[in-house]
């Protein structure tokens, strides 16, 4: 009998157990099918070439003869595998050969029959493995009740991350390294137990990665070429606390539950946000809310009442779009760090959905900020009204967000109203920051007490005063705050004319645009003096007013620029001697700046043209 089994009858092995066959004809198509997913790291295209082996071993033995026909199917071809061009090239074959199509698949049987080939089919193999005999994974044995994370790779002893949720560290479990056929028992014993239990599935199939959902357990594995060895990463939550367990503000379960919100949850790694979503979407779904979420891996341990989407074909923007059909009344969108995500969780949210979003971040308002220059500012209390930030597995601050038009804290004139976001203490209602335009430029403000207040507004006012004045002096400029709404301007002899302006007009224009009255005065008159003096703009010893020189990294999403030894302080950006901006230093020492954003154009440009750039703390 002479055969020509499709990929299906292939990848099922149901070529070597046929017992009436003497010749097999082998299409190229189906051959470069069974190529393709083995090196996309499909099982599915091992399996196939197995059989080939096993085919060919039976042909060295006399059992029967194998022959390779057809030609190899195009790039377009393969494209439209789905749409079974491959499955034509193959009927066309065995028709041509006066061959038996074999197959498994139901599709390919009924048209080749209805197309005249002869056909025969057999059932495709299906995995009988009882679920009572699951018996885990082998994985499971470096886990304790302690556990976060297990890290397994050739060549190095297992580590893994163990503690409390705000108390994780990270180290050896094991002296001895795992070998090349440890990791490969491992890495088949999770993606082989996986397919065949109900409790399992396959995330994410890559060539050279797989995510694995297996229980509670989220497995990366990763193979050659895409790692430079076989690594296991697996991660399952220590802890799943009801809202009950957590010591929230009074009020915070209402705020959750009369009305749909914008909330982010922010963090560090490790905090517990996502057990705190978890958390939170079980709460909302037991008020009688109904829950989605949103997720790439699905990682979050919630109810079955709970429907967990991904990405669809790629894109969570579609995801969101097919939830806007479902209409839930909260979606928990997990991971929000890209600017493509922080589009659709505002989107979604003036759709009308109640968002809460899950976003790394060191401090409370640094969540809200990476908004800034995404959404336009006034809308951001519409997208965002609420932020809670978790520190050790506990909620550390609740900020309240809305828009008021009103003269920024600290200035005085009335015609500087404009809307400013208002970000209040949740607990006691007195506002923490402000953010608002000035001068062309988004500033975050922190308002704190007394003298300290001040000098934040005055700061920042004394900054954008340095930047006008400095875009036309040539020689060196000092600014001294006078009061909330003048300041004096202290420019070398030979600049005084070119700062004020014909019959005064530059300097007026200048002092509309700051809402500010500036006095203009030589350097001789400037009483903090210059080499040792107290000058308020911090520039009299030279090394403060160089600043300390740093190098840029710039990334695909951001401009970072290295600040060690000056965590949480406010540093002055400068390049080519000329003021940037002031942004506060992150836990990490490092500032951050979106790439996009006007900011980050005119430090890219500085750095582009090679100007030197530096930070100076204030």
């Amino acid at each position: 009998m002479d055969i020509l089994p499709d990929t299906s009858a292939v990848i099922d092995g149901r070529v070597s157990e046929h017992d009436d066959v003497t010749h097999v004809y082998v299409p190229n198509a189906v051959v470069a099918e069974l190529e393709s997913q083995a090196n996309q790291g499909r099982d599915s295209g091992w399996a196939g070439l197995e059989e080939l082996q096993r085919l060919a071993e039976a042909a060295d033995a006399g059992d029967l003869s194998v022959e390779y026909i057809g030609r190899r199917p195009t790039h377009d071809e393969t494209e439209g595998a789905g749409e079974g061009d491959i499955d034509a090239l193959i009927r066309d074959l065995a028709r041509d050969h006066d061959a038996t199509l074999l197959t498994s698949d139901r599709v390919q049987a009924e048209v080749g029959e209805a197309m005249g080939v002869t056909v025969e089919y057999v059932e495709p193999k299906v995995d009988t493995t009882d679920e009572t005999t699951d018996d885990g994974l082998d994985i499971e044995r470096y886990f304790d009740d302690k556990t976060m994370s297990v890290h397994l790779k050739t060549g190095v002893a297992p580590m893994a991350k163990r503690g409390d949720i705000g108390d994780i560290s990270y180290g050896p479990i094991a002296g001895e390294p795992l070998s090349e056929s440890e990791m490969l028992t491992f890495a088949n014993d999770i993606e082989s137990t996986a397919r065949a239990s109900s409790r399992g599935f396959v995330e994410l199939e890559e060539p050279g990665m797989k995510i694995i959902q297996y229980a509670d357990y989220r497995i990366a594995v990763a193979r050659p070429p895409f790692a430079d060895g076989i690594e296991i990463t697996a991660v399952r939550p220590i802890a799943s606390p009801t809202l009950d367990e957590y010591d929230l503000p009074d009020g915070l379960r209402d705020r959750f539950t009369e009305h749909q919100r914008g909330i982010l949850l922010s963090g560090s790694p490790g905090a517990g946000k996502s057990t705190f979503a978890q958390a939170v979407a079980e709460f909302l779904a037991d008020s009688d809310f109904a829950v989605k979420t949103m997720e790439k891996p699905r990682d979050l341990q919630v109810g079955d009442h709970i429907t967990q989407y991904t990405e669809l074909r790629g894109s969570m923007e579609r995801t969101a779009d097919s939830l806007l059909m479902v209409r839930p009344d909260y979606t928990i969108y997990d991971e929000v760090r890209k600017t493509s995500d922080f589009n659709t969780f505002a989107d979604m949210r003036l759709a009308g959905v109640g968002m809460i979003g899950v976003v790394h971040a060191t401090r409370a308002i640094d969540a809200l900020q990476r908004l800034v220059g995404r959404v336009e500012l006034g809308m951001i209390p519409q997208v965002v009204d609420t932020v809670v930030y978790i520190e050790a597995g506990e909620v550390d601050t609740v900020y309240e967000v809305e828009t008021k038009v009103k003269v920024p804290h600290g200035l005085m004139e009335e015609d500087l109203t404009r809307p400013v976001v208002v970000i209040s203490d949740y607990e006691t209602g007195e506002p923490a920051y402000e953010i608002y335009t000035f001068n062309q430029q988004v500033v975050t403000v922190p308002l704190e007490d007394g003298d300290e207040q001040e000098s934040g507004v005055s700061r920042i006012a004394k900054n954008e005063i340095e930047r006008e004045i400095k875009s036309i002096a040539h020689g060196q400029v000092e600014v001294e705050i006078t009061s909330d709404n003048a300041a004096t301007v202290y420019v070398s002899e030979n600049d005084i004319s070119s700062v004020i302006g014909k019959g005064g007009g530059r300097i007026t224009d200048i002092e509309n645009r700051l809402g500010m009255e500036l006095d203009v005065r030589t350097l001789d008159e400037y009483a903090g003096g210059f080499g040792g003096g107290n000058s308020s703009s911090g520039s009299t010893d030279s090394k403060s007013k160089q600043g300390e020189i740093v190098t840029p990294e710039v990334t695909s999403r951001h401009i970072i620029l290295p600040v060690e030894g000056h965590a949480g302080e406010t540093v002055e950006v400068q390049a080519g001697g000329q003021y940037l901006f002031t942004a506060t230093v992150s836990r990490g020492g490092e500032v951050q700046i979106s790439r996009g954003s006007g900011l980050a154009d005119e430090l890219e440009t500085a750095v582009d043209s090679g100007q030197q750039v530096t930070v100076t703390p204030q």
